[in-house]
């Protein structure tokens, strides 16, 4: 029943993304002990303009660069539409005690060579998952994403159904500091994070802000993922390319 309510709802809204909707990938193989970490600074007002400009969302922005490079990186794949999972705070105060947060799956648009149509898939999907969980309330979109996400969960950690992949890669953008840093007097240049991979996601792209910069960490398996410091030149040409769209 769930997989008959979950199908029709993408039959009759394009933008809505399934959990079975993801396409097997070779970002969703087996990972190895080796790891490959690349990260760099990004200038946030001139991510702000380009959002400013096309009227969406600064995330939009960061998908849409993370989108393009992967689209590149890619290239010598079939061209299918990659998705992401994506934290969502659900916080709606200024509390800071536990964790208010849950999932939501964008499509990458990834097939598409266009950078403002991949842009506007990816706003459109974000937005779709946004409109749905505000008619409902922290606890039901809690227990909507437990039901919705335990197979994926499940097959992340035992890997009892590789066909069943929910998402393709984990684009995570957290709030960092909004002033500069020191330790011992000394300034704080980089602030970049650094997280996981596991068996079927072998490549984890996070972010951060820090005062006028956004900190990419990219983090992958070295040997699932040959030269996967190039997304880091690939993220520039795709940021070039939504500036010159803007």
């Amino acid at each position: 029943e769930l997989y008959q309510a979950i199908k029709a709802s993408y039959e009759h809204d394009p933008d809505y993304v399934s959990v079975f909707q993801a396409p097997k990938s070779i970002l969703n193989q087996r990972v190895s002990g080796s790891r490959r970490f690349a990260a760099q600074s990004y200038d946030l007002p001139r991510i702000k303009a380009i959002s400013k400009k096309l009227g969406v969302t600064i995330n939009d922005v960061v998908m849409a660069m993370c989108s393009g490079a992967l689209r590149t990186y890619l290239l010598y794949l079939d061209e299918k539409p990659l998705i992401a999972m994506v934290p969502m705070s659900l916080r709606q105060d200024d509390s800071d005690a536990g964790n208010q947060i849950t999932m939501i799956l964008a499509n990458l648009g990834t097939h598409l060579a266009d950078p403002i149509a991949r842009l506007d898939i990816i706003h459109r999907s974000v937005q779709n998952a946004k409109d749905r969980f505000s008619r409902m309330s922290p606890s039901e979109i809690m227990a909507y994403s437990a039901l919705v996400y335990s197979i994926s969960g499940l097959n992340l950690m035992t890997g009892i159904a590789p066909k069943l992949q929910a998402f393709n890669v984990v684009i995570s953008n957290v709030p960092g500091p909004k002033e500069t840093m020191y330790w011992n007097g000394a300034e704080l240049d980089g602030f970049y994070p650094v997280s996981i991979v596991l068996d079927g996601m072998a490549l984890n792209m996070t972010l951060t802000s820090y005062v006028d910069s956004l900190e990419f960490g990219l983090i992958a398996c070295r040997k699932a993922l040959p030269s996967m410091q190039r997304l880091l030149g690939y993220l520039d040409d795709a940021l070039d390319e939504l500036e010159q769209a803007a």
